[in-house]
């Protein structure tokens, strides 16, 4: 009896591994949709789409993008967390994945358990710009500004819980100051206010922010990454303008559901690093301020658990609230 249960699992194992493999050699056998959790236009919304157009071709399957956006992307994050997990429902994740967690009292999906990290697709720096009435024209200079002038100098951010406001509430952290946080709905308006010289300086994405330095009606002062951005070159980093220590970067990643075949996310991880060493995709992504990366499945997992690390310690000390 024992040998003929033995010889039933061992038939179904095989068989089950058959039918796996089989299902990840045709994949995708139907069009893919990519959710993302913002409105079309964003930054994580173009990098979707620059890595779907790109997989429709490798894969000769269309990946489609879909904008469900809500709750800092939480929305489209459970969407995807449900479904079903054979690679045709996937999530392009960002920053703000490993923020939430620490930011909202209860998810309804824990995102390193619910998710399989596929691969990191890029990232991107944010940049510390103040309206020229701001006398500092460095860093240094403007934490002793900041030092000199508690609670009086104030900063814009897309909305509490975003990247550009938990940058500043490192830099207050870190310099150990008292910078104003000023949150808006959306960072388009609170670029506006600070070109208009209503709130005194901003952590905010380098395509957005580089394009009001370079008309002079911004100054940039340093890049939260820990290189320089091959967009601005002559912007020192945090660390070499006398911050050390200091790094933010926002990244952008593909995930699947938790549970979807080993042998699917493989042959997704490879097609998407093989996407990234294109040069259109380079050019691409370096017109928006960011550097095409790509990693192991492995080692997006590593870093997210890290990322949700360092930012769980940042709100609780900062006191940061979401909205």
């Amino acid at each position: 009896m024992k040998k003929l249960l033995l010889s039933v699992f061992v038939f179904f194992g095989i068989t089950l591994g058959t039918l796996v493999s089989a299902i990840a050699s045709d994949y995708p056998s139907k069009p893919v949709r990519v959710l993302v959790g913002f409105p079309a236009g964003g930054a994580t919304d173009m990098v979707a789409r620059l890595i779907a157009q790109r997989l429709s071709t490798q894969f000769d399957q269309q990946f489609l993008v879909e904008n469900k956006a809500g709750a800092n992307a939480n929305i489209a994050a459970d969407l995807v967390a449900r479904s079903s997990a054979d690679g045709l429902t996937l999530y392009l994740g960002a920053i703000n994945n490993a923020i939430n967690p620490s930011l909202y009292d209860k998810l309804p999906f824990d995102f390193i358990k619910d998710f399989a990290p596929i691969s990191l697709i890029a990232t991107v720096p944010n940049i510390l710009v103040v309206h020229p009435s701001v006398p500092a024209k460095n860093v240094n200079e403007l934490i002793a500004l900041a030092k000199a002038n508690p609670g009086k100098i104030s900063f814009a951010s897309a909305g509490s819980g975003s990247s550009l406001h938990l940058s500043g509430e490192l830099f207050n952290l870190m310099a150990n100051v008292n910078i104003v946080h000023i949150p808006y709905k959306g960072s388009a308006p609170a670029v506006t206010d600070l070109l208009g010289g209503q709130v005194q300086l901003m952590f905010d994405n380098a395509p957005s922010a580089l394009q009001h330095v370079k008309l002079g009606k911004l100054r940039a002062l340093a890049v939260t990454s820990a290189q320089r951005s091959p967009a601005a070159p002559d912007v020192p980093t945090m660390i070499e303008a006398g911050l050390a220590g200091y790094e933010v970067t926002s990244w952008f990643a593909l995930f699947a559901p938790a549970n979807t075949p080993k042998e699917i996310i493989q042959k997704l991880n490879s097609e998407i690093n093989k996407a990234l060493t294109t040069p259109a995709m380079v050019e691409s992504l370096a017109k928006m301020g960011a550097v095409a990366a790509g990693n192991t499945s492995m080692q997006l997992t590593e870093f997210v658990a890290t990322e949700t690390t360092k930012w769980a310690k940042v709100i609780k000390t900062s006191g940061a609230k979401v909205d």
